[in-house]
């Protein structure tokens, strides 16, 4: 059924849901509302978040809007419309009006995380297929998943252009659709104008925040951060408050995503850098390392070329030493909280409780006057921890990771401010003590007269969740979450992270609260590679060969893959930048994320399980990947890398995808236009006249000179071809076309 069939059907016969606002999210089934609107022919109208200002708010937000404000869906804005393109891997979407950078910049994180974005993200939702006007996103709230509908009508000017979120690829919104969702649960996009990372963070994962000071940042925060870059982790950073842009070009008050770090060779030495993109899209850093910045002659060709993009997108690189200078927070959001101590451990205990601070029961406030009288009167939660079978023999305290979040007071995010909140911890352990444990009731206030806490907040913080990192003996001890002043009423969620634990609710509802265990990903390859490279901090094509051939392929069964001495050689050449012959963790942990996600699709495509692709099932795979090859390109590939039976087998196929990835960097690093590279006649000719740019990149990436086919505006590679060399001079043929700025949709 076409979008135009269906708006008009909506106009004869518009039909609008039942749901109506209320204090909580509002509960809709959007199968139910979908099938509906299919028999009916009708594109869905959310009555619960309509297309007026009301959704929009009733604060400042409002005087930013353009006069004509109309709402528009995507069909009538495009006519190619996408809801989302696997194709697109840079980052490319751009913030609006909203002052909502906070939430942009963990959205941008979560973009680099395809297993993590398809959670919150149905990604089979399109505009043609059942199309209804109605979509759906998850999000983690307070302790579940819960499903938000909306209708897919986004406000824009007179001049049909987005007014909040969009993307760079006219003809993709997924990005101002999630915003939309986000907005609906939130209240309105007013409550979407200030926040912090972590927030966003926590919604989009139900995972564990870790905020570093960076004024107090730890000796080892490049160990961090190269732990944290490479695993399964969100990461995000905000600016010193202010309301300018700097001269240096960073924006105060502002709210950045972390996309990756490097550790490059110098002239002088290594230098430690960071890469970090503004959610608007534009306004750079113009520092050292900026995109004009002259200290990238300090490098070889090979690894500028790799590494520097020249192109106002907001994504720059600046020196560590000037990411703590300049930064104010670091915030790390992991799915489970082995990064947080780089403690290797497979397993973890998961405890989560809800409560409430109620006026005259159990809102006791803090540890000080003139509340101290009232303070026992808080909820009371018991922890017993021990140290886990394996590591019995060590002697290190335990470690237990304590968050605290508050919910809402009020349907509106912002409509009520938050409770300042913080958590207290004692030791129990005496017979007095433990007279009351056993019998389970609430510790009475002698009991805080005579212990003094452990553990207390530096400070209360009106934030949504304030957590900390604990560091205690095998023991018993007492958690007690109240807010700064007695008598301030709000529900809480209480979680707890060890690798084991009971805890105990205390009171008249005395409890045990059930555990879930929780695995770390790839945990056991992980500890491999730690010990590996701190007996190797730099590893060779031999070393590489022997880790690659004992890893176990699971999904790619029996026989295993087996990576030759050549073929080891050969990724370690597209790896190594700084040609020293070998590759750091940092850069293997990268390969590695690549490893893991090119095994899933060639098993994926190796239907018969024969450990080989034929040219159909390897322009499927390099595809899906994010890589489109035509007919003859694929080929043409075939005949490169596969056997005499034009099939491809798995070692073929990982080392095709990595050059074809640096291909694709090397294009958008080069391209002046996005359209092409292109040479000038005295660099085509023979002699000793120095080589130009583009010829260097041809020959520092060897069999990748040539290229046939189209690359998109700031797009994937759809087509590599294979090298081309002709009587000691070098041809390098571009044959590139612009496909006005949209996601193809083949």
């Amino acid at each position: 059924m076409s979008s135009s069939s269906l708006a008009e059907g909506r106009r004869k016969r518009g039909w609008k849901d039942s749901t109506r606002g209320s204090s909580q999210p509002p509960q809709q089934d959007y199968r139910a509302l979908r099938d509906r609107c299919l028999r009916d022919h009708c594109l869905f109208e959310d009555s619960s978040f309509p297309a007026t200002r009301s959704s929009i708010g009733c604060g400042p937000l409002l005087r930013k809007l353009p006069p004509r404000l109309q709402w528009r869906r995507p069909p009538e804005l495009h006519s190619n419309p996408q809801f989302y393109s696997a194709k697109v891997k840079r980052l490319d979407l751009c913030q609006g009006v909203v002052g909502d950078c906070w939430f942009l910049a963990a959205l941008q994180a979560l973009t680099l995380h395809q297993d993590i974005l398809s959670r919150v993200v149905p990604l089979n939702q399109s505009f043609t297929e059942k199309y209804a006007g109605i979509f759906q996103f998850w999000f983690w709230h307070f302790g579940k998943w819960v499903p938000v509908v909306i209708d897919d009508r986004l406000p824009v000017n007179e001049a049909g252009q987005l007014v909040f979120v969009s993307s760079t690829y006219k003809n993709l919104f997924w990005g101002a659709l999630l915003e939309k969702a986000y907005a609906k649960l939130s209240g309105s996009y007013e409550d979407l104008q200030f926040g912090q990372v972590s927030e966003a963070f926590v919604d989009f994962t139900g995972g564990v925040t870790m905020t570093i000071n960076l004024a107090e940042a730890p000796g080892n925060l490049w160990d961090i951060l190269t732990q944290a870059t490479y695993s399964r982790t969100l990461i995000g950073c905000q600016t010193h408050l202010g309301v300018r842009v700097q001269e240096n070009g960073l924006v105060d008050g502002h709210a950045y995503t972390l996309t990756g770090i490097r550790k490059v060779t110098c002239k002088y030495g290594p230098e430690y850098l960071v890469k970090l993109r503004n959610p608007w899209g534009k306004v750079e850093w113009k520092g050292d390392w900026s995109d004009s910045s002259r200290t990238w002659e300090l490098l070889s060709p090979k690894e500028k070329i790799l590494l520097l993009r020249k192109d106002n997108d907001g994504e720059f690189w600046m020196t560590l030493q000037d990411f703590r200078a300049h930064f104010v927070l670091l915030v790390i959001c992991k799915l489970t909280p082995g990064l947080l101590s780089l403690e290797v451990g497979q397993k973890w205990m998961y405890t989560m409780r809800e409560g409430r601070w109620e006026k005259g029961s159990t809102a006791g406030g803090r540890m000080k006057s003139p509340w101290r009288d009232t303070f026992w009167k808080n909820p009371q939660f018991l922890l017993s921890v021990w140290r886990p079978e394996e590591g019995r023999q060590s002697l290190r305290p335990c470690r237990v990771l304590v968050s605290l979040l508050q919910k809402p007071r009020h349907r509106c995010r912002n409509r009520k401010s938050r409770l300042a909140i913080g958590f207290y911890l004692f030791s129990v352990g005496g017979p007095w003590d433990l007279r009351h444990h056993n019998d389970k009731r609430r510790l009475p206030p002698e009991f805080f007269w005579r212990n003094a806490p452990l553990r207390w907040p530096e400070e209360f913080l009106k934030e949504k969740e304030v957590s900390r990192e604990l560091w205690l003996e095998p023991g018993t001890y007492l958690i007690v979450p109240c807010a700064s002043e007695a008598h301030q009423e709000s529900e809480f969620l209480l979680r707890l992270f060890s690798r084991k634990h009971i805890l105990h609710e205390l009171g008249n509802n005395s409890s045990v609260v059930f555990s879930k265990e929780i695995v770390e990903q790839n945990e056991e390859q992980n500890e491999f590679f730690t010990k590996l490279f701190a007996k190797y901090p730099e590893i060779n094509a031999v070393q590489l060969q022997k880790i690659l051939n004992h890893m176990i392929w699971s999904s790619l069964g029996s026989p295993q893959p087996f990576f030759s001495l050549d073929a080891c050689q050969g990724i370690l050449a597209l790896l190594d930048l700084n040609a020293s012959g070998t590759v750091s963790i940092q850069e293997f942990r990268g390969l590695w994320k690549q490893l893991v996600l090119y095994q899933e699709v060639f098993h994926k495509q190796d239907s018969s399980r024969s450990g080989f692709l034929d040219w159909v099932q390897l322009r499927a795979a390099v595809k899906e990947a994010g890589i489109v090859l035509k007919d003859d390109i694929c080929q043409l590939m075939l005949l490169r890398y596969g056997g005499p039976r034009l099939q491809i087998d798995f070692v073929s196929f990982v080392h095709l995808m990595l050059r074809a990835v640096n291909m694709e960097n090397v294009f958008q690093n080069l391209t002046q236009d996005g359209k092409g590279i292109y040479l000038r006649k005295s660099e085509l000719s023979t002699g000793d006249q120095e080589q130009s740019p583009a010829l260097s990149a041809s020959s520092v990436i060897p069999g990748q000179a040539e290229i046939w086919g189209k690359i998109g505006d700031k797009g994937p590679v759809e087509a590599m071809g294979g090298g081309h060399q002709q009587c000691g001079k070098l041809k390098a043929k571009f044959s590139v076309t612009k496909n006005k700025g949209q996601v193809c949709s083949q």
